[in-house]
């Protein structure tokens, strides 16, 4: 039976991994089931800025048991609606929303078709969600009232730092424990099993099951199982990013956007992340195409003037996954796993779900293992190759030329055989669910199979009306569906129920800042500023 399991890194996958793990093997500490180690270096820094998550991040804190205000105010969180992208489709400052909530008319919802005939004068999300509006609007997806139910789904912006912080003091206190010390060797025993990880302190780890969150180091997985990883650059073309903090007191842009920004620039995008008490902004960028000097430059000329006391911080990342990510007694989580650049905010996603599948997944004895490393690593690489698709599809089907950087993306070579036949079949039909049931459209066969695998399990994170909400934001193939379907030559007819919704959420609920500073007892603007327009 497996009776200790140690954790190898700390940091947002570290912390994320333990509070799931214990919770859900342990019941929060209520039982003693698996002896639960993290052993954490106390002078290797933290990969973090300000992190944007997906809804699937509510899970994880209800399975740990977290209060959400509690949550919000140790990490200084604010809430997430939407990811809004500038300037993808051209370079002429126009955007779209990729919200988190729809709204479904049943029993069948024409809401792609009907917009697909229609003039296009109304952006395509506007007619089947309020909260693209609600977004630009700036307000909370909740009321302030205690309690209350909203019908709106959300994530977070956070500090990750100050969440892996958060997450440590709930768990240890539980039970589980924590060692700062620095990683020495890595014992492999004859049967490739990790034996134990020797500490710079004199100790020794011995467990049953490790857990590799070394970051891009991977000092388990890689350094001393050799596992392979498999490269994603020649499909995302990105590999480094320059990132600064902007505080709210020195740059406040009017309100505390209740949605991540993704702005298009030469060489790549800039993400803007609002928390609660400041900004993070990070020009993600091809380092072929342009050199960090003029990187830099162009992520201050995003940010407006007044920028020479903030300091900048460059990180280099390759793209791609381990070939497996469970190896013998090994898990990797986090980026010792894999790293997908952060344009639909993935990152804790994936260590999140490495926690999660391991809970559903864990092994109980050694004869159990094989089985299930086996099918752990296929869902695994399926996240990987889904989220792979969903990104690489914001690059191909841009219309931007202005640079080498936005014609190179667009070139065959650079769209994965996967997301191509998918495109192709969407050509003939627009998405819908039963496209996502095998994520096997016809013609994807050969398509499908990476290295002789071939992926068949259910998409998990994205359905057919976010590949709808990407595909008409970025105009795909919109003369070939206007042929096909027709062209009423009118806007779309805004449905009575999505009407009412607005004009509800015009009245009841507050501006995003309003909501911070109430719930939280944090003023998420500068002291000279003052929201207008709500009472409470």
């Amino acid at each position: 039976m497996t009776k200790k399991l140690a954790i190898i890194g700390g940091g947002s996958a570290g912390w994320m991994a333990a509070a799931y793990l214990h919770s859900v093997l342990n019941a929060r500490g209520q039982q003693r089931n698996v002896s639960i180690e993290l052993v954490e270096s106390p002078d290797i820094p933290r990969i973090s800025v300000g992190e944007a998550t997906v809804p699937s991040i509510r899970h994880l804190l209800s399975v740990i048991g977290i209060d959400e205000i509690e949550f919000m105010r140790a990490t200084d969180a604010s809430f997430k609606q939407s990811i809004k992208y500038v300037n993808w489709v051209h370079n002429n400052n126009t955007f779209y929303h990729h919200p988190f909530t729809r709204m479904r008319v049943q029993p069948i919802d024409f809401a792609g078709i009907n917009w697909l005939k229609s003039d296009r004068s109304i952006p395509f999300m506007d007619t089947c969600s309020t909260q693209p509006l609600i977004c630009e609007w700036g307000l909370s997806p909740k009321v302030t009232k205690p309690g209350s139910n909203t019908p709106l789904s959300y994530a977070y912006h956070m500090n990750a730092q100050k969440f892996a912080d958060y997450l440590r003091d709930i768990t240890v206190a539980r039970g589980v424990t924590h060692t700062r010390a620095n990683i020495g060797e890595v014992k492999t025993a004859a049967n490739g099993h990790i034996q134990s990880v020797d500490l710079d302190n004199g100790q020794s780890v011995q467990a049953d099951l490790y857990i590799d969150c070394t970051g891009f180091k991977a000092l388990l997985m890689e350094k001393a199982l050799n596992e392979p990883f498999e490269s994603l650059a020649q499909y995302l073309l990105c590999d480094r990013a320059v990132t600064m903090h902007v505080p709210y007191d020195s740059h406040y842009p009017g309100m505390v956007r209740p949605y991540t920004t993704a702005t298009a620039m030469s060489n790549g995008w800039i993400w803007d992340i609002p928390m609660a008490n400041q900004r993070s902004v990070g020009y993600v960028h091809a380092s072929q195409f342009i050199s960090k000097e003029a990187a830099e430059r162009e992520l201050r000329a995003y940010q407006g003037p007044d920028t020479d006391n903030l300091s900048p911080r460059f990180v280099d990342f390759k793209v791609g996954h381990r070939k497996r990510h469970w190896v013998n007694n090994c898990i990797a989580i986090g980026l010792s796993g894999g790293f997908i650049e952060p344009l639909e905010s993935t990152g804790l996603f994936l260590a999140d779900t490495g926690a999660v599948l391991l809970a559903e997944h864990f092994p109980h004895s050694a004869q159990d293992m094989a089985v299930l490393a086996d099918r752990y690593n296929r869902l695994m690489s399926n996240r990987y190759y889904e989220i792979l698709d969903f990104i690489n599809m914001h690059y191909c089907l841009t219309q931007r030329t202005d640079t080498t950087f936005w014609q190179a993306v667009q070139q065959p070579e650079h769209i994965n055989p996967r997301l191509q036949a998918k495109l192709e079949y969407w050509k003939q039909k627009p998405p819908s669910p039963s496209d996502f049931e095998d994520q096997m459209l016809p013609g994807m066969e050969n398509a499908a199979s990476f290295n002789g695998r071939v992926i068949t399990d259910t998409a998990s994170l994205w359905n057919h009306e976010s590949y709808e909400c990407i595909l008409y934001g970025m105009h795909f193939a919109a003369d070939h569906y206007r042929q096909k379907f027709g062209n009423t030559g009118k806007p779309v007819s805004m449905n009575q129920e999505l009407l009412f919704r607005l004009k509800a959420a015009r009245q009841g609920l507050p501006p995003h800042a309003v909501w911070l500073e109430q719930m939280t007892g944090k003023a998420a603007y500068p002291t000279a500023y003052k929201p207008h327009g709500w009472v409470a």
